[in-house]
Formats: structure tokens, C-alpha cells, sequence
């Protein structure tokens, strides 16, 4: 018998552009939403859902066995970051804003953020990524002026 590696560690993860900038319009947002979940594909990194906003991307990523979160989130916001440009999806510089916010999905509520990324253009009709962002830290008990010294 030989021994294997299992896990399901569900992470949905944010990230946003350089200086929350809205650089990314509706023809780049879906490109860019196709190359990360090809890319994610290619690397054996199962990305269930992701949306892209002119400002911030949602993924939620279930995080293989031997890959750290940091390397996740580099993987996909460098490679992501480097094919916008090669390609040309935006007409200036583009990049990614500096960290990410990583939090754990329980199994049972994996389609309830599946739902909640889909929602995203509904979403922020009311709501600013930065009050997202802030009160996705409050809600894992991270105060916001907290974070930015971590």
C-alpha cells in the first residue's frame, strides 16, 4: 500500500490592483477571469470560482497539499500580473497591489461564497471593496489598522 497526501483546504482569497485603481474594464476582467482559471488548471491548483472586478479579484482556491498560501496567492497574482501585460489586456502598466487576504471556507459553506463571488457585480452596488475588504478582517477578528502593520 503506498501512502498518499490528502487534504481539502478550501481558501477564498482577495486581492487587489495597484493603489485600487479600477484598471481593469469589462473585456479585461473576463480575459483575465478565463487565464486564472486556465492557468490555476495547468498547475493543478483547483480554482472552483473566481470574479473579477475592475479593482479586486475574488478566488476560491482549494489549496493542494505541499503549496503554502503564499505561494497561491504569488502563483496566481504574478503569473496573472505578468500575462495582463504581455498581452497587452490593458492599455497602461498594470499591477497587482501589494498582499492578499486569505480565509478558510468550511466545507458546508463553499457554495455559499460561490454564490457570494458570483454576486459580485450585485454586490458592490452598495458596497466598496475597501469596506468589503475591512469588514472581511472584522469578521476573522483582525482590526483593519492592524493589518496594515502586518
Amino acid at each position: 500500500m503506498s501512502l498518499h497526501s490528502y487534504s481539502r483546504c478550501w481558501l477564498h482569497l482577495v486581492w487587489g490592483t495597484l493603489n485600487r485603481e479600477k484598471s481593469l474594464g469589462t473585456d479585461a476582467r473576463v480575459k483575465v477571469a478565463r487565464f486564472l482559471l486556465e492557468y490555476a488548471h495547468s498547475k493543478d491548483l483547483l480554482l472552483r470560482s473566481v470574479f473579477v472586478n475592475a479593482d479586486h479579484v475574488h478566488a476560491l482556491i482549494d489549496l493542494p497539499t505541499g503549496m503554502t498560501i503564499e505561494e497561491a496567492a504569488q502563483l496566481l497574482k504574478g503569473a496573472s500580473s505578468h500575462w495582463i501585460n504581455q498581452d497587452r489586456v490593458v492599455a497602461a502598466k498594470f499591477s497587482w497591489g501589494r498582499g492578499y487576504g486569505a480565509f478558510s471556507v468550511s466545507e458546508s459553506n463553499v457554495p455559499k461564497v460561490v454564490d457570494y463571488i458570483a454576486g459580485q457585480d450585485e454586490h458592490h452596488r452598495t458596497k466598496s471593496f475597501q469596506e468589503e475588504y475591512e469588514g472581511f478582517l472584522r469578521a476573522v477578528g483582525i482590526q483593519p489598522k492592524e493589518a496594515e502593520n502586518r
